[in-house]
């Protein structure tokens, strides 16, 4: 439910900007009245709570109370294992991971694979974009072959996202599908994977940084527990905290995107997708930002936690949990 504190935000913030613009009180109630009766009508409940948990609890003991958080390989562990990969799942499962982040993808016909870029070149040896290579074609590179551990994992294929599925299934991993874009034909495709494998609605959970891939998949299946992904400042800046653009002004323009997404996503997109999760960097995680999420009924999830102390504090502090590019050593974040 929108909290009230929420309700007054929007509502304020929409009023006050358009009669900072028009100065007409008129418009400025009849734009928030309209907001009020779109987030009415188009925006989509969270899935019950129980089944929430029980898809963010898998393999753990926080739905019991036990209050221990689950450690979720990113890309199926990337450092551990070459990502997105059959031999990622297997070593996650064989360290101990209680899922798996999967990033989905397509081939140029259309084919679901496993990916996280838009080209190949830095995971295989191959080399180019995504939408202009056959799934035959992929199927042939060597997804070990930038690795660090290529040699022990030489000749590991880009797996089919049917391919990883079944594996999950079969090990008892959860899944977090990250979608990288496509929504509608990524709604269609694991629109499919639910119908075909309905445990997948107990046990899995599709994000995206895009709100359009999420909202997608619950007009699709509005039973499919969701998540929005979100890193503060992702426009204007690189993972690492370095500036996108060169220029000034560019650059002070995404700043101020960066502002207006930021706040959507904490008063706005949430509610109107009725996501149950809310994956988020790990530099923006507290105490405090966990209960605020947990007021709305939004489980927190933490990317990416690749320090043995950090796993420490999510696990007995904040409790939630956890997306990790190694569960055995410490390492640098994939990004």
């Amino acid at each position: 439910m929108l909290q009230s504190g929420d309700a007054v935000v929007l509502y304020s913030v929409v009023f006050g900007l358009v009669l900072l613009g028009t100065r007409s009180p008129v418009w400025s109630c009849g734009l928030a009245i309209s907001v009020y009766l779109f987030l009415a009508v188009f925006k989509f409940p969270q899935v019950p709570d129980s089944r929430a948990r029980q898809v963010l609890s898998r393999g753990t003991g926080v739905a019991s109370g036990l209050g221990r958080a689950s450690s979720i390989a990113h890309r199926g562990g990337g450092h551990d294992a070459p990502e997105n990969t059959i031999a990622a799942i297997r070593q996650a499962s064989e360290n101990g991971a209680e899922g798996v982040e999967l990033d989905l993808e397509f081939s140029s016909d259309g084919v679901p694979i496993l990916m996280h870029d838009d080209t190949v070149d830095r995971t295989t040896n191959g080399s180019g974009p995504l939408g202009q290579i056959s799934f035959s074609e992929l199927s042939k590179l060597d997804a070990a072959a930038k690795h660090r551990l290529r040699e022990k994992f030489a000749g590991e294929r880009i797996p089919t996202l049917e391919e990883a599925v079944e594996e999950c299934i079969k090990l008892q991993l959860s899944i977090y599908f990250d979608v990288k874009g496509h929504p509608d034909q990524a709604a269609v495709a694991l629109g499919d994977l639910y119908r075909k494998h309905p445990v997948l609605y107990n046990s899995s959970i599709v994000c995206s940084f895009e709100p359009k891939v999420i909202y997608r998949m619950r007009q699709t299946d509005p039973e499919v527990v969701t998540a929005l992904t979100h890193r503060p400042w992702s426009m204007s800046r690189r993972g690492d905290g370095t500036p996108h653009f060169a220029s000034p002004w560019k650059h002070q323009w995404m700043t101020l995107l960066d502002i207006l997404l930021d706040w959507a996503h904490h008063h706005l997109l949430w509610k109107l997708c009725g996501i149950s999760a809310f994956l988020i960097q790990k530099d923006f995680v507290s105490p405090d930002y966990v209960q605020y999420w947990a007021k709305r009924g939004v489980q927190v999830v933490a990317w990416t936690v690749n320090k043995d102390v950090e796993k420490q504090y999510y696990q007995e502090v904040l409790q939630v949990n956890y997306i990790t590019d190694s569960l055995v050593e410490d390492c640098e974040p994939h990004y």
